[in-house]
């Protein structure tokens, strides 16, 4: 079950939205050995608009991601890729449909 999660939106700098869609794409991996991250995606919401939506079953999950392999990454390569510091809202999960799970 999810019911909590994280909107984490981020603007590429000019001639670096290719870069970062690379990132976004390459963190999946890192995700991947996160078990309290029972989904993830990352998106492009405009040309130079990404954004991260990942859901976890509770508070302890979404602060464990927060300090995890992807948010020490993001710090380390923000001011090389983003053009202002992540936007990160917390949210709660109202419903969800994910496969395998109720």
């Amino acid at each position: 079950m999810v019911n909590v999660g994280l909107w984490v939106r981020v603007q590429a700098k000019p001639g670096r939205e290719r870069d970062l869609a690379e990132f976004l794409t390459g963190a999946r991996s890192v995700v991947e050995d996160e078990p309290e991250t029972v989904a993830w995606f990352a998106v492009q919401l405009g040309e130079s608009t990404f954004a991260i939506f990942d859901a976890f079953p509770d508070d302890a999950g979404r602060r464990a991601h927060l300090v995890g392999g992807v948010g020490k990454a993001l710090a380390d390569k923000g001011p090389e890729l983003l053009r202002e510091p992540p936007s990160i809202e917390y949210v709660d999960v109202l419903a969800s449909k994910l496969p395998g799970r109720a």
